[in-house]
């Protein structure tokens, strides 16, 4: 089964300095069909002006990755981290037992990112940051593992929770497969271009909720670049 989530049916507010779009419900946008998806609980998609950004905040238990379409964002947190995240790279704040953070867009325009929440599997750990660069061209017609709970993905950024997040790039015309397996969910949004997910056609941006399908084949009808989270 895949429900597909038409980017004009998410929630969200433009505030000025930005403009943000929910794939689940957050602040002020409320749905309790779009609550969560198994773990995953937070998929923003966030428009930072240049110059702007989430002033200092508090976060506890959980696991936040930021995808950075384009632009950078700066990250500042209270346990000393400091850091530059740019397009093409990924950064990961295990919250653990509470963290505040600042993120900014220092640049002179504007930075576009996804904003991802995932539930940990324990509470009350200490809070860690880290961030890393992944090339698109090494995502180049297959999906590598950005972030992940599980120890054998060994190149991707530490997460503490049985997920993983995924990037591909796709040119238009191909194909990449993933074993999701059926008794996991997955949620799948592309930054750019349309593309089909076992044969449902998404828009840019719109997000697939995906469950019950053991492998899944994303082709891209423009050249592409997708995002997927596997999740409990």
């Amino acid at each position: 089964m895949i429900e597909r989530r038409p980017f004009d049916s998410l929630g969200g507010a433009d505030h000025g300095w930005l403009k943000a779009k929910h794939h689940f419900s957050f602040a002020g946008y409320q749905d309790p069909a779009r609550m969560n998806w198994g773990s995953l609980r937070v998929w923003n998609d966030d428009e930072i002006a240049a110059g702007q950004g989430f002033p200092p905040h508090p976060h506890a238990d959980m696991e936040i990755i930021t995808y950075v379409r384009e632009g950078a964002i700066t990250h500042q947190d209270s346990l000393g981290n400091t850091g530059r995240t740019e397009a093409g790279d990924v950064q990961v704040m295990s919250a653990g037992s509470g963290v505040r953070h600042s993120e900014f867009n220092r640049e002179a325009e504007t930075t576009r990112i996804f904003l991802i929440g995932i539930s940990p599997t324990s509470r009350g750990q200490a809070p860690a940051w880290g961030a890393k660069p992944f090339p698109k061209g090494a995502r180049a017609g297959q999906f590598v593992v950005l972030a992940s709970g599980h120890a054998e993905d060994a190149d991707a950024l530490p997460i503490r929770t049985d997920a993983r997040v995924l990037g591909a790039t796709i040119k238009a015309g191909e194909s990449v497969d993933y074993p999701l397996g059926a008794d996991r969910l997955g949620y799948l949004v592309p930054a750019k271009g349309r593309v089909e997910v076992n044969g449902t056609a998404l828009e840019p941006r719109d997000g697939a909720a995906i469950r019950d399908e053991a492998r899944i084949r994303v082709t891209a009808l423009d050249d592409a670049e997708v995002v997927l989270v596997d999740a409990a």
